[in-house]
């Protein structure tokens, strides 16, 4: 190794992303920097002796000092005006949780072990999306890091961690979060999150961070008290006030963000985004955040590394996709639709936005399946208006698929997951749709082992706004017939209970005992599948929807082309009917899965599902007119 070698290596080993603000250990100390455009002086606390630094005000508002006195794990808070004491909005941790001090954090401490690690392709992706905090009986960072050979021997390529950023109390989902450089210090400190993200590398899995860019928590935070023009009464949201993205002094809280999705992926070397609810992002601006932050995490891409960003937007614009193969821009975006379609075909639910999908759920199930979107401009009766854009030109790879997700489940009064609401012929069924077809799966943590603790809606704000959020969670419900008796709703969990959080843990001795073993076999073995003839095919932008017929009141087939040219088709009878349904198509050279032995040629019964291939070369596949 030369020494140039050497020097990057040792560099690489400690990763350290410049901010620009907040507290930045140097040879001459820490130098703290504030945006607080509002404030007429800002002072540094330290908690250790009281000391009290005098910061320089300079344009725009910032308000900065380098100091000897504080050092790599020194308390500290700013004190705006002479009064009220506020953490730092770039606390890179807050051991004394949100209204609490920051703590100086020296990232170049931590000696990263996988220096090796480039990512993983996009074809090669198997997402599992977990909470920190329920996932192990430890609920911490530690005990997720035990848990991933457990993941890796099941088949999967990456984990996603639910919001990470500093949330209030000892419980929450994480979209409530406040600080969003400090990972929340209920899971462990800094570097016992970067030990998982290590171990988790090294053992071949990529780790994705849900982030939230719109809005913040309503308990912690502080920027209106010294920066007001972070948000903005021009736009509104269901959270309040929007960020402001596009108004006055919008430019250094746009900076903001993108330094925030920098820093996960330069300092915590994590591989990928997802992008929390933009359609509730309001931006006006020429050049949107959204675009933005995409082009300020392209040079991290352009050094061998792959990097995915994931958008959840329910808006189904697909235009933000449109940029490529995704290396550049971003990678594929949630798609609710195929969730809200195959829950309707397992368990015949029409309340709410499942109302959209009643009509022929099964011919919508394939344009989901060959198109992504099944709504690209057409009429919701929910939204009472169109919904959605044209995915003309993109590929399956740009849609990520689940049957369960912590929206799906927890967004439900009691939490029930998918097998305590369909059969588990039913379930098998759409989970061997899930997992062979081309577009990147995604699980839920312990949709494996068929779990059967709920996964609930928690949290753990202050009493006066904790009754109310359980009031109003209790009040959303209202509109569904079965919760028209306030009895009823008043049985649904308190968000703010210790007992709802402990509810929602997993319970893993449910993976090593009937039924939950035989669900882990099917998952691992579907799996194996998609890596040996699968995922060696998926190419970002060179697989395609070749066909899609319809038979029957549930019957479909769907061919894809494959990036070397092989065919992949599934025919399937997503119903219960126990009429034998009947399709006119030929055998596949390859069978890569099926529900049960055949019937018969062309004959499917009840939730019978079949996978065939084609590798390159073999005679031309065509679906029957």
């Amino acid at each position: 190794m030369t020494a140039h070698e050497d020097e990057n290596r040792a560099a690489g080993a400690r990763r350290h992303a410049s901010l620009g603000f907040g507290a930045e250990c140097g040879e001459d100390g820490v130098r703290f920097c504030l945006w607080a455009p509002a404030a007429r002086e800002v002072d540094v606390i330290l908690e250790e002796n009281g000391a009290v630094i005098p910061m320089d005000a300079v344009n725009g508002g910032w308000f900065k000092v380098v100091t000897a006195q504080a050092h790599p794990g020194s308390l500290y808070r700013y004190r705006i005006d002479g009064g009220v004491q506020v953490p730092d909005p770039a606390s890179r941790f807050q051991p004394q949780d949100v209204h609490g001090p920051s703590e100086v954090v020296n990232p170049r401490a931590f000696v990263w072990r996988d220096d090796s690690w480039r990512g993983r392709p996009w074809g090669e992706v198997v997402i599992y999306e977990l909470h920190v905090g329920a996932f192990s009986p430890e609920g911490t960072y530690a005990g997720a890091m035990a848990l991933l050979p457990r993941l890796t021997s099941l088949g999967v390529t990456a984990i996603e961690l639910m919001p990470l950023a500093d949330f209030p109390g000892r419980a929450n989902w994480g979209y409530d979060g406040v600080l969003p450089f400090a990972p929340d210090s209920r899971y462990g400190r800094p570097e016992d999150l970067k030990a998982l993200i290590a171990a988790a590398h090294n053992l071949g899995l990529m780790v994705f961070v849900d982030v939230v860019y719109n809005h913040f928590g309503p308990e912690g935070n502080y920027l209106g008290v010294y920066a007001p023009q972070f948000f903005t009464s021009r736009h509104h949201t269901p959270w309040g006030d929007a960020i402001n993205f596009d108004g006055a002094d919008s430019a250094a809280v746009r900076a903001y963000f993108m330094a925030n999705a920098r820093y996960w992926l330069q300092e915590y070397h994590c591989d990928g985004l997802r992008f929390d609810a933009v359609h509730a992002i309001v931006d006006d601006s020429p050049q949107s955040i959204l675009t933005a932050i995409a082009e300020a995490v392209a040079p991290l891409r352009a050094h061998g590394r792959y990097i995915h960003l994931i958008l959840e937007n329910e808006n189904n614009e697909a235009r933000h996709l449109m940029g490529g193969d995704g290396l550049q821009g971003f990678t594929a975006q949630w798609n609710d639709d195929i969730h809200h379609v195959l829950h309707v075909l397992l368990t015949g639910e029409a309340d709410g936005y499942y109302a959209d999908y009643t009509n022929d759920p099964a011919l919508m199930l394939g344009r989901c399946l060959t198109e992504g979107f099944a709504y690209q401009g057409e009429w919701s009766s929910v939204r009472q208006g169109p919904r959605g854009e044209s995915t003309r030109g993109l590929s399956p790879m740009a849609f990520v698929n689940f049957l369960q997700n912590h929206d799906q489940i927890g967004n439900r009064a009691f939490g029930e997951r998918i097998t305590a609401l369909a059969s588990p012929a039913a379930v098998r069924a759409a989970t061997a749709v899930l997992l062979l077809a081309p577009s990147p799966p995604l699980l839920f943590m312990g949709q494996e082992f068929a779990s059967s603790r709920p996964f609930l809606f928690f949290c753990d704000f202050e009493q006066e706004l904790g009754r109310a959020v359980a009031k109003g969670r209790r009040r959303e419900f209202a509109r569904f017939p079965q919760f028209s008796d306030e009895s009823r709703r008043a049985r649904i969990p308190d968000p703010n209970s210790s007992a709802t959080f402990a509810k929602s843990a997993l319970d893993w001795s449910e993976a090593e005992r009937l039924p939950g073993r035989d669900w882990m076999t099917f998952h691992r073995e579907l799996l194996a599948t998609r890596a040996r003839h699968i995922a060696g095919r998926l190419v970002a932008g060179a697989v395609r929807a070749e066909g899609l017929t319809r038979f029957g009141a549930r019957g479909l087939t769907v061919t894809w082309r494959l990036a070397d040219g092989a065919r992949l088709r599934l025919c399937a009878n997503l119903g219960a009917a126990e009429e034998t349904v009947f399709y006119r198509l030929p055998p596949a050279p390859m069978t890569l899965y099926e529900t049960r032995a055949p019937m018969g040629e062309g004959q499917l019964g009840p939730w019978e599902v079949r996978f065939g291939l084609w590798p390159a070369g073999a005679d031309t596949v065509v679906d029957d007119p």
